[in-house]
């Protein structure tokens, strides 16, 4: 059986870092991704593709991406069911990433671009302030 997933796409929104109890990074992020069918009238339609990453990758996109960032991405479809605080049942369908590309060199202001490569590392977790994760480390992927 295959599980594979590889998209190109706009991030939708700023990246959301947040750790588990035991430290470990998990970063959500939603990814446009157009379509090759139009609608009647013409306009292109798009996909948004809810996507997670975890560890060094997870830290990496925080402190690098933003909206509208161009990505390449590498994964698996994940499907998770709970049940909402009202009771009710849900069920979500996401990519969980083995890879993400930044696509698109970074710029420092207004500057050429120049090249992200040198200047990742992973965040500490002081750097930032984040919250916690409530989840337990059974139910992640790895």
């Amino acid at each position: 059986m295959i599980n594979s997933v590889v998209l190109v796409g706009r991030l939708t929104r700023d990246p959301e870092l947040k750790r588990t109890n035991s430290g470990t990074s998990v970063c959500s992020f939603t990814v446009a991704v157009d379509n090759p069918t139009r609608n009647p009238d013409g306009s292109k339609t798009a996909s948004f593709i809810p996507c997670t990453v975890f560890q060094a990758a997870a830290d990496n996109m925080s402190k690098f991406l933003r909206k509208g960032a161009l990505v390449g991405i590498v994964g698996r479809l994940n499907q998770r069911r709970y049940d909402r605080q009202d009771g009710t049942k849900a069920s979500v369908l996401e990519v969980m990433c083995d890879s993400v590309q930044f696509l698109e060199p970074k710029k420092r202001n207004g500057e050429e671009p120049v090249s992200f490569e040198s200047d990742i590392t992973p965040e500490t977790q002081s750097d930032k302030n984040l919250d916690s994760l409530d989840l337990p480390d059974d139910d992640l992927p790895f």
